[in-house]
């Protein structure tokens, strides 16, 4: 690092930062105080007293996050690697489980070092950066991370360009580089992984218990539908879960590869499934002509998407897309409601769910919710880090 510059912070921020909010928003401090390059803050309240330690790195969330609140803690490779030991730590029992192979071992905040998350792979570790000023100390991070795991290699994704999206680049770091796919588990299914191909590695972890939901309890003798489908990992779950058969529809051309791919390292015959390369709002409209009806449908969205016809905004868009949802569901049929926006709490995606069946004079009985898994850590004060938002809604008629 470069510097070390002190930032006033502007009440009432101050005092949230005080009382151990990790995040420093760009309207608690004066922007002419700003530093013009990245460095660490050391963070003082209106009468000069010291609040903590942190980090200066623009993200969609804020201009930084506070590392520590002891004025004598140095932000060095001892402290990363206190930080990624007690993370280990807090998940011995997901090291310990030979059914499920891929987790997340750091979880930015959660663990105390806002955007910087690393997940784990079968021996495999991929380290996400969400700032330039997280990223300036990727030295010591990996030097830290070294010497804390045991690794086959170590990939990153940098995820820091315009509007915090995926700089491409090779992802490879250290080790020995990977042939991919590799193969992890998850709750005893197996996932195709690719670490260095792109923004996505084949599977979202957040997810793993409603799959593990789907499979156990929601998919047996059901006609599936999987919309907004990625790789196929939903498909995957309910097929081996019993499901008659399963739709994946996805606009991306890559995903009929990759779902195939998913498909098969399970032993399933993605010759019996379907699956369709197109966009999901023309798929809801030829449902809806052909009148096909679906037992159990996913919908996750991505939280803003783009298409030549159409914007769609999982913030003002949701309740019209889960419309076309509730059309197209069978009677006592499940709809897997799921979004990671992390704008709006759980309260208000149930608002927006209530809406959409109201418009549609549908009842309707919320049978399960589930938020981040245990691994995907959050401070335990401030749920508003828990983005991940996901209901099983009943249609009743």
């Amino acid at each position: 690092m470069t510097q070390t510059i002190a930032l006033q912070i502007q009440q009432p921020f101050s005092d949230q930062l005080k009382k151990g909010f990790p995040l420093i928003s760009k309207d608690a401090v004066d922007a002419r105080r700003l530093p013009a390059e990245q460095g660490t803050l050391k963070l003082m309240d209106h009468h000069n007293r010291f609040i903590g330690t942190g980090y200066y790195g623009v993200q969609n969330k804020g201009i930084g996050w506070v590392l520590t609140t002891d004025p004598n803690e140095t932000i060095d490779k001892a402290f990363f690697i206190k930080k990624f030991k007690k993370a280990i730590d807090n998940r011995a029992a997901f090291f310990s489980n030979e059914n499920t192979t891929a987790f997340r071992v750091f979880n930015g905040e959660g663990d105390g070092i806002g955007g910087l998350t690393i997940d784990f792979f079968n021996s495999y570790y991929m380290v996400s950066w969400y700032s330039e000023g997280i990223y300036s100390f990727k030295e010591v991070v990996y030097e830290a991370l070294a010497e804390t795991v045991d690794y086959q290699a170590i990939y990153e994704k940098k995820r820091f360009d315009t509007k915090g999206q995926y700089i491409e680049q090779d992802d490879f770091v250290m080790g020995t580089p990977g042939e991919f796919p590799i193969m992890v588990k998850e709750n005893g299914m197996t996932y195709a992984v690719h670490l260095n191909d792109g923004a996505m590695t084949g599977i979202f972890l957040d997810q793993r218990e409603v799959r593990l939901a789907i499979r156990e309890r929601y998919a047996n003798n059901t006609d599936m539908l999987n919309t907004f489908s990625y790789t196929g990992a939903f498909s995957v779950a309910a097929a081996l879960g019993g499901a008659i058969k399963t739709t994946s529809v996805d606009v991306a051309k890559r995903s009929l590869a990759k779902t195939i791919e998913q498909f098969s390292v399970n032993h399933i015959d993605y010759e019996a499934q379907d699956i369709k390369v197109m966009d999901v709002f023309h798929y809801f409209k030829y449902a809806q002509r052909h009148a096909l009806q679906f037992d159990l449908v996913i919908l996750d969205p991505p939280s803003f998407a783009r298409t030549k016809q159409m914007t769609f905004s999982t913030a003002k868009d949701y309740p019209k897309l889960l419309k076309d949802t509730i059309a197209i569901t069978a009677k006592n049929g499940i709809i897997v409601a799921s979004t990671n926006n992390a704008s709006f709490g759980m309260k208000k995606f149930k608002g927006f769910i209530d809406q959409a069946f109201k418009e549609t004079h549908t009842r309707y009985k919320i049978v399960e919710e589930y938020g981040l898994p245990k691994d995907f850590r959050v401070p335990r004060e401030y749920p508003e880090f828990n983005y991940l938002k996901v209901v099983f809604i009943q249609k009743i008629d």
